[in-house]
């Protein structure tokens, strides 16, 4: 009995050797959820031969323990403490800091993790704890790589998930696996890009077969190959958790952003008093691959007016009348160093500088912000090409049909159309890379944009005549042609992503010279189909489940972009022409 109290924290003594066995019971007991295995720890009675084998037979009972222990513990003060050798069964080498660190650098925060091997448990697996204003800096990519010591069973699962004949030349999977692991591990490759990418490149090495990415079925494992992540807000309160980074930008993104650009905020005040040094390259290179660094600036010209006074934050300019505006801005929050982008915002009749947390997002705000200016320094011409756009009046009649319900309302107005011409002819005309970060550019820029802005204008307004005739023929042979239900559907679903109300505006202007083949080939496949029903449908069943998944996955994102994703969305259009129209 008296051995129980003493390993079933029952005894009510402060005796150093109980707690100090409690402690390390608990750190083999976090080895074992580190290594997913439940027999590092020994058994309790193993810990009661312990505590008996150090005992005095005379020795039993409380007073009796208490009073021999204080005086034996004086010749040895480690009396009846348990070392974590003695506590394992064998050894945990593997089970280091490095193989699973307490803290990942998510978002250029260093996150608390955790471990737990409880399977069901939504936090089974590696969870990490994100502030709520790192959150949208997180990579989906980074997240994939889990932690080095979790990575060797992830890629075993993984190449399970194969086809027979490359999984054989895969044989055994756990020494391939091993070293494929270690190769991945290696510092310059370890948590750098996508963890798929870099399998694949090794497993087409390894078997000399073209494996493609959708032959590893990620789907298929399960939920412990994935980073659990738990979003908390600045006391550390949960606000979301889960494993679908995507599907909680959706949800907490804006939260995130206000939470961020409230510290920015803060740094724009501080640094309108007194100058901070930009973002160090090495920071920048591991904010973001994408954002490029530009030459050393004073980040107070950011935000100060020449008299100082207010921050450019809380202030609206209607000429590029704020210095030199940088592309990365550091903020620092509670000893760690976060990246922000500064962009110009569009205030209707001025602009404003705010700082993003994402490089993506920011660089979409700054266009519109910076197409704004351009606009207010050219006021007359916008003027004139708005009243002088050719044909017009005739796009007008067929855009009141874009976007148009079944109902018969909701179609585009002309003046929808009109700003999304002359949006598209300035991005044409005044943003072509590099932007303009100072005074002098952007009036190098303006003189230059204007000679040529209503060229471009008048060309876009023909290319998009072309697009909605083909969009009303398009439409008309599908009313006239009365298809089988499901091709209709189809066929409708296809025209209304296509041409949206916002297509102009929605669409990379390289692709939407693609709309009229596009539309052309929709014409064709109606044609086509009164002649040869039955090649349609053969056609139809192999592109449908392809169609459906990539609108699954463009749903499932919840509005956030995925460049991979547009890509695969204009190689199905392609794939609609080559089917139906060739």
């Amino acid at each position: 009995a008296l051995v129980g109290h003493l390993h079933e924290d029952t005894w009510d003594s402060r005796l150093p050797f109980l707690a100090a066995n409690r402690r390390t019971v608990r750190e083999v007991q976090e080895l074992e959820h580190k290594a997913r295995r439940q027999d590092v720890l020994v058994d309790d009675e193993l810990i009661y031969a312990f505590y008996e084998s150090q005992l005095p037979a005379e020795v039993c009972n409380g007073t009796a323990f208490e009073r021999w222990y204080r005086n034996a513990s004086r010749e040895n003060p480690k009396l009846l403490f348990l070392t974590r050798e003695e506590l394992m069964r064998h050894e945990a080498a593997g089970i280091t800091t490095q193989a699973y660190p307490k803290t990942l650098r998510l978002g250029g925060v260093d996150c608390a993790a955790a471990y737990l091997h409880e399977p069901g448990d939504p936090r089974d697996g590696v969870s990490v704890t994100v502030p709520i204003f790192a959150l949208n800096q997180v990579s989906e990519e980074r997240c994939e790589w889990l932690v080095p010591g979790m990575l060797k069973d992830k890629v075993q699962a993984l190449l399970k998930t194969l086809h027979q004949r490359p999984r054989s030349r895969l044989v055994p999977l756990p020494a391939t696996a091993e070293k494929m692991t270690e190769a991945l591990c290696q510092p310059e490759t370890f948590g750098h890009g996508s963890l798929m990418d870099a399998l694949l490149k090794l497993v087409r090495e390894a078997t000399q077969l073209p494996v493609q990415r959708n032959d590893i079925k990620v789907d298929m494992l399960p939920a412990h190959h994935f980073m659990h992540l738990r979003v908390v807000d600045e006391h550390g309160r949960q606000l979301g958790q889960g494993r679908n980074l995507g599907a909680l930008k959706a949800e907490l993104g804006s939260k995130a952003r206000g939470a961020f650009q409230a510290l920015a905020q803060l740094k724009i005040k501080d640094i309108a008093r007194s100058a901070a040094e930009p973002a160090t390259p090495e920071v920048a290179a591991a904010a973001t691959d994408r954002a490029r660094r530009v030459p050393a600036v004073d980040p107070a010209k950011v935000s100060a007016s020449p008299g100082g006074k207010t921050s450019s934050a809380e202030q609206r300019h209607t000429s590029w009348d704020f210095g030199e505006l940088p592309e990365l801005m550091e903020i620092r929050k509670g000893g760690q160093t976060l990246i922000g982008f500064p962009a110009l915002i569009d205030d209707g009749d001025a602009v404003r500088i705010e700082v993003f947390d994402e490089p993506e997002v920011a660089q979409a705000r700054h266009r519109a912000g910076l197409r704004r200016l351009f606009a207010l320094q050219i006021k007359d011409a916008l003027k004139y090409l708005e009243k002088n756009l050719p044909g017009l009046q005739a796009m007008g009649v067929a855009y009141m049909n874009v976007g148009k319900s079944d109902s018969g309302g909701g179609g585009g107005t002309l003046d929808e159309l009109k700003a999304q011409i002359l949006d598209l002819a300035m991005d044409r005309a005044f943003l072509t890379d590099p932007l303009p970060a100072d005074a002098a550019a952007f009036k190098v820029r303006v003189d230059e944009g204007r000679g040529r802005l209503t060229l471009i204008a008048n060309e876009i307004a023909r290319q998009a005549g072309t697009i909605l005739t083909e969009f009303a023929a398009a439409q008309r042979k599908l009313k006239d042609g009365k298809p089988p239900a499901d091709v209709a559907s189809d066929v409708q679903q296809q025209l209304q992503r296509l041409v949206p109300k916002n297509f102009l505006s929605s669409t990379p202007y390289a692709q939407l010279q693609h709309f009229p083949r596009y539309l052309k080939a929709v014409q064709l496949r109606l044609d086509k189909l009164r002649a040869d029903p039955a090649r349609d449908a053969a056609k139809f069943a192999e592109l449908r489940p392809q169609d459906q998944r990539f609108w699954r996955l463009v749903a499932e994102r919840k509005g956030v972009q995925d460049a991979r994703l547009q890509e695969v969305r204009w190689l199905l259009e392609e794939l609609r022409v080559s089917f139906f129209a060739q």
